[in-house]
């Protein structure tokens, strides 16, 4: 079942009853003119098992523990956003699988030469699927990224996912005068921040059903980085962000400022359509299955991560 991604942009009560979330406005519950049945149907539920990812975007929000833990309880992403609006804090369950103590050793016990070969996958997937986008996109010539796919080595010692980043960024928005991808870039950075928040969220509450610790990369190994793994196997998910960014770009859309409108599009990233094992599927179910697929190739039951593509 794909789960639900809500978000939450005005100030709200949000709370458990019967393993429901229940939201309660706080302009109808503290207006004295109203009549109680008013306030009483004015609250909207959701069932905590359909939910996959809750967005918090707005400092008066209250959301009580017993809320909190059922979500997590249930596998949920909780993003909280700054004063900016940008993504800024992610809470996932400390265990989300049956056999997870296995699974960890096995995570932690992997041979260097198997991350490597997982890395090689990684980087070839991704620059195949940013080929994709370029060129469905824009236009441009993509040959070499294609080539540079082919020749990636275990471990990427070329290091052609640079190569690739670098052509792939200097081509991907024409029309955008001395666009350069980094976080505090100018538009449409914003939007890709803003994507790539809701991707990882996305990422890391699948390895954690999948019973591996999104903190121990096979490539990322900052120290100070929570989500090491999570931003190895986004990767390839990617450039399903950025096709959805040139889209909202090519509309017309301002996108100097995150509007209403325009998160409203990025928080479909969870139900973008991917092709995984030569079917279509939603991103969210994908993630699962990328993950899943990593978790079986640290305890020795495939060589190859599933990873989707765009073609």
């Amino acid at each position: 079942m794909i789960k639900r991604t809500l978000y939450f942009g005005n100030p709200a009560y949000l709370s458990l009853k019967q393993e429901q979330l229940v939201i309660h406005l706080p302009e109808v519950v503290k207006n004295k003119d109203l009549p109680e049945n008013f306030k009483k149907e004015a609250k909207a539920t959701i069932p905590i098992e359909d939910i996959g990812v809750v967005i918090l975007d707005h400092q008066q929000i209250t959301i009580t523990h017993g809320l909190t833990e059922k979500l997590l309880e249930n596998n949920c992403a909780l993003i909280t956003c700054d004063s900016n609006h940008m993504p800024h804090g992610l809470l996932l369950p400390l265990e989300g699988n049956t056999t997870q103590t296995e699974r960890f050793k096995n995570q932690i016990e992997a041979s260097l030469p198997l991350k490597k070969q997982l890395w090689q996958q990684t980087v070839q997937a991704k620059i195949e699927n940013q080929a994709y986008v370029l060129e469905q996109q824009t236009g441009a010539i993509v040959k070499n990224m294609k080539v540079w796919a082919n020749n990636v080595r275990s471990g990427d010692p070329d290091n052609y996912e640079a190569r690739a980043a670098v052509y792939y960024w200097a081509n991907l928005f024409p029309q955008i005068d001395g666009f350069s991808r980094f976080r505090e870039g100018i538009p449409p950075n914003n939007l890709l921040n803003y994507g790539y928040a809701i991707l990882r969220a996305v990422i890391a509450r699948s390895l954690v059903g999948s019973g591996l610790l999104p903190t121990l990369g096979i490539y990322h190994r900052n120290k100070y980085n929570a989500y090491c793994l999570a931003d190895d196997i986004m990767e390839p998910y990617r450039p399903f962000v950025d096709k959805l960014v040139c889209e909202i770009v090519t509309s017309g859309a301002d996108i100097n400022i995150l509007s209403k409108d325009i998160k409203a599009q990025l928080l479909q990233i969870p139900v973008l359509d991917v092709i995984i094992n030569n079917q279509r599927s939603p991103l969210m179910i994908a993630a699962g299955q990328t993950t899943a697929s990593l978790a079986q190739c640290f305890n020795g039951e495939l060589r190859k991560i599933k990873y989707p593509s765009l073609e």
